[in-house]
């Protein structure tokens, strides 16, 4: 019921701009549930550790998923921003990360999905959020690039 509620919301335009606000928030309430309570519990969410391209440091964000098989898959929307989001210059840096969901770490090794593959996962998203049509709205000029992450 919660999640059908929040779907609603999140396709209201000014949803966006008060979500963003909430990342810091997010990423605290994930890291003391242990990924149990992610994306402030509006769906079905992970939090994401990759290492810092630049810097080697691991870097932690808060993200939607759909699960997909045994995978985790993951959009770099960054909200519909002007710029991907930095984790997914990361990933595609060093494609070795870790996602914590339900209260356990799991190891994964990162690719892009492309062509077919990557249609049928955006329309999974669309289905669990539609806002990321929103997403895709707002940013024409780029491609929300989508990751598919398997457990190694």
């Amino acid at each position: 019921m919660w999640r059908r509620m929040w779907r609603a919301v999140g396709a209201w335009p000014g949803f966006t701009p008060l979500a963003r606000r909430t990342v810091t928030l997010d990423r605290w309430l994930g890291k003391v549930t242990r990924g149990r309570v992610v994306a402030l519990g509006m769906a079905p969410g992970l939090i994401l550790t990759t290492t810092g391209r630049r810097s080697g440091l691991p870097r932690s964000n808060p993200l939607q998923y759909v699960g997909d098989g045994q995978t985790f898959v993951v959009i770099a929307s960054n909200w519909g921003g002007d710029t991907d989001p930095a984790w997914s210059w990361n990933l595609r840096a060093d494609p070795a990360a870790t996602v914590t969901v339900d209260g356990r770490e799991v190891p994964v090794l990162a690719r892009e999905a492309e062509g077919d593959e990557r249609q049928r996962l955006w329309d999974a998203f669309v289905r669990q959020w539609p806002g990321y049509e929103g997403y895709r709205t707002r940013a024409p000029h780029r491609k929300l690039r989508i990751f598919r992450l398997t457990p190694r």
